[in-house]
Order: C-alpha cells, then sequence, then structure tokens
C-alpha cells in the first residue's frame, strides 16, 4: 500500500468535490481525508489523503483528477501510512503541552507539534532581540535569515483572516505572553490559509501555557534566561 496527499485546487461550487472523489475511486483508491485549506476568487484549494495499492498506481490517479473539469493538481506528496485525523492530533498537542512542567518543555513540545499538524519540515521558536533559536524541530535555516525573513514579513502585514505573517511555505506567529516568535517551513508547498490559521492557534495555546504556569509560580524563569 501506499499512501499520498495530493492539494487540488477546484471550482468553489457543488459537485467539484464529489467529482474528484469519483476518479479516486475509479481507480480504486482509499479516500482517507479531505480538507479545505483555502478559498480565493471562486475556487477552493483541498487536501485529499489517499491510499493506493502501490505506487504504480500514482500516475494514473493523477490523470483521472486532471481530467475533472476546472480542476488543477497543485501538489503530491508521500505521506506516512498512518490515517490522519486533525481532531486527535489537536487534542493530542493540547494534552502534550499541558503535561509540561518547564518553559522549555512546553517551546521543544510546541516545535515538535507543528511539525505533526502542519506537516512542517522545520519549526524554530526564536527570541528575535538575542538572535538565538530557543527551541525546534527538523533543520530551520540559518537565525540571521530567519529574523531577516520575519523582519519582512511583519512589515507587510498579516495574512488575511490570520494572525500569521509570512506567505508562500514559511510563517510566522507572535508568541506574545512569551515575547518570541514562532516559525514554521515547508520548502516547495506552501501554507494555506487555514494552515496558517492552525499555526496561529497553535502559538494562542502555548501562550496559555505560559500564563497558567507563571501564575502557579511567580518565580518561573523566561526559557531565554535559563543556563
Amino acid at each position: 500500500m501506499a499512501t499520498f496527499l495530493l492539494r487540488v485546487e477546484l471550482p468553489d461550487r457543488p459537485g467539484a468535490l464529489g467529482a474528484v472523489a469519483s476518479r479516486i475511486g475509479a481507480v480504486r483508491g482509499d479516500l482517507i481525508a479531505v480538507e479545505v485549506v483555502g478559498h480565493r476568487d471562486g475556487k477552493a484549494v483541498d487536501e485529499f489523503v489517499v491510499e493506493l495499492a502501490d505506487e504504480e498506481h500514482l500516475s494514473l490517479l493523477l490523470s483521472e483528477v486532471r481530467e475533472v473539469d476546472g480542476v488543477s493538481l497543485q501538489d503530491v506528496r508521500p505521506v506516512s501510512g498512518r490515517r490522519h485525523d486533525r481532531r486527535l492530533e489537536a487534542y493530542t498537542t493540547a494534552i502534550i503541552i499541558l503535561k509540561e512542567r518547564t518553559p522549555h518543555g512546553v517551546l521543544t513540545a510546541l516545535a515538535s507539534r507543528v511539525c505533526a499538524e502542519v506537516d512542517a519540515t522545520w519549526s524554530a521558536v526564536l527570541d528575535v532581540e538575542a538572535l538565538s533559536v530557543i527551541a525546534s524541530q527538523g533543520r530551520p535555516p540559518a537565525t540571521p535569515w530567519l529574523a531577516s525573513a520575519m523582519a519582512e514579513a511583519r512589515a507587510a502585514g498579516p495574512e488575511p483572516d490570520t494572525a500569521c505573517y509570512g506567505s508562500g511555505e514559511v510563517g510566522f506567529v507572535d508568541l506574545g505572553a512569551w515575547d518570541l516568535v514562532l516559525a514554521a517551513g515547508r520548502p516547495g508547498w506552501s501554507f494555506g490559509t487555514r494552515e496558517r490559521v492552525h499555526l496561529a492557534a497553535l502559538g494562542q495555546l502555548a501562550d496559555a501555557r505560559w500564563a497558567d504556569m507563571h501564575e502557579g509560580d511567580g518565580r518561573i524563569s523566561h526559557p531565554s534566561r535559563a543556563g
């Protein structure tokens, strides 16, 4: 078995999603999950997680999907065989972060869960003033590049309807309670609007955990002063 994620732009009209699902079924693909990641100019961008009998069926699947009127295939990526449940992932993240008892533990867990929830290749929690990375997952770009990219993104303002800065393959979220910045990226694969909202929500969860820890123990130290 082989599992793939297809990002598809399709007309935002009744029946369009069903037409794509029908094409997936035509090649005996198992449609595991569908998620809407954005809307723009009468178009919707959806992600389909599809399980196939083997990788050799992928070219046939893509050919079938491209034949749907008005559909544009934006990206295709292999994914792990596990079945994604976004709601369960969100609960898992909340539990993991709530169980952490130290600031650094919370931020390390946050960096890890960002990659799991929005399929980021890398993530980092930055102290911009000190030009340092407090926690990370994967292999984020060099800190000076991140700081420069964040400043440029912040000058442009947040994405519409989100609290996330940046566009394309990188996103930044202010962790206001921590006076830090959460960054995430996935080269070659742009974040959609819904994923940017998701990223901002993860930042809000971390902020709430900081407030909870700080109220419980006023002596708690900020992670940038650790060591």
